[in-house]
């Protein structure tokens, strides 16, 4: 468990319940003193005292609640943290048709409904452009394409974030609606923020962004 995450969430509340608290005795001093020098002719009305003494206790309970969710949020977190540390050493297969290029190598999975007659793979740069392209597999089912990151020309490009982009069609030159996705090397867990987000080749993913593993 992220023992810092959940004293972290456990600030604030108390922070509150100590402001809470000093105010109310406060409150309950001035009562006490009003009470103690009212007119006995021209008593004080004791709905008012009875409806700030109700409004405390809903805000008491309101600091409670918000308390306790910020308490579950944290064992959320850190549970999901061991889980993402799990995923280290793994090939992660990854929402969304983006891939790093790690090590002269990127690599991809793409899945088609049914047989095609033809199917052209673009390999994008992060600016769009068009770096390599070559012919893919042609029959149903999932396929993993690995580019070793050379360009059209044979150059070696820079490690970076590439997009797959496949342009299936049947005989009769309908295209064929396909899905891709990313993988790579699950190197690094980060859990400083919010969400854990994973390093997934050079690549930072969020843990939710995962769709599946492999050893």
């Amino acid at each position: 468990m992220d023992v810092g995450a959940a004293t972290q969430a456990a600030a604030k509340p108390t922070a509150a319940k100590a402001t809470l608290s000093g105010n109310f005795d406060t409150f309950l001093r001035l009562l006490t003193t009003q009470l103690q020098n009212q007119d006995p002719l021209e008593p004080l009305d004791a709905t008012k005292f009875t409806e700030q003494l109700v409004s405390y206790s809903q805000v008491e309970q309101q600091i409670n609640t918000n308390s306790n969710l910020e308490s579950l949020l944290a064992l959320t977190k850190a549970g999901a943290g061991a889980t993402a540390v799990s995923y280290l050493g793994k090939t992660a297969l990854t929402s969304g048709p983006l891939s790093a290029l790690d090590g002269g190598a990127a690599s991809w999975r793409y899945v088609l409904p049914s047989d095609a007659a033809s199917v052209q793979i673009s390999i994008l740069d992060a600016n769009g452009k068009v770096v390599h392209t070559l012919t893919g597999e042609k029959t149903t089912g999932a396929h993993e394409l690995t580019w070793d990151g050379k360009n059209s020309a044979g150059t070696q490009l820079p490690d970076s974030v590439y997009k797959l982009s496949i342009n299936a069609r049947d005989a009769t030159g309908k295209a064929i609606s396909n899905t891709v996705s990313g993988m790579g090397l699950v190197k690094e867990v980060d859990m400083s923020g919010a969400e854990p987000v994973i390093a997934v080749g050079n690549r930072i993913v969020k843990l939710s962004e995962i769709l599946g593993l492999k050893n």
